[in-house]
């Protein structure tokens, strides 16, 4: 295990954490392309809707499950990250532990 590794790990976990907050509260930035475009779609739809004086709840539906869809793909990517950290962790652990029962004797 290298420091290094961890770090980059814990960097990228912050990271991920913090686009999940911001999925979460509604904004766009940590969305996909895919994703974003199927909420331009969805918002232009309701939009249209509105102005022609009709029910947009099919769009926000969309909305929603669109934003639920980015959330489910975060936290998949969230605990794949601290999965990886904990098989490193648990690496270097066994390596320290073979390296000392090696050298008592």
């Amino acid at each position: 295990m290298n420091n290094a590794d961890l770090r980059r790990l814990d960097r990228e976990i912050r990271a991920t954490q913090k686009k999940l907050e911001a999925v979460r509260r509604g904004e766009w930035w940590p969305l996909t392309g895919r994703e974003r475009r199927a909420m331009a779609r969805a918002l232009a739809g309701g939009a249209y809707r509105t102005v022609r004086g009709r029910n947009t709840g099919r769009a926000e539906q969309q909305m929603d499950a669109t934003g639920s869809a980015a959330e489910t793909r975060l936290n998949a990517e969230l605990m794949a990250l601290h999965g990886e950290r904990q098989r490193l962790i648990t690496e270097a652990a066994r390596a320290k532990a073979a390296k000392k029962s090696k050298g008592w004797w």
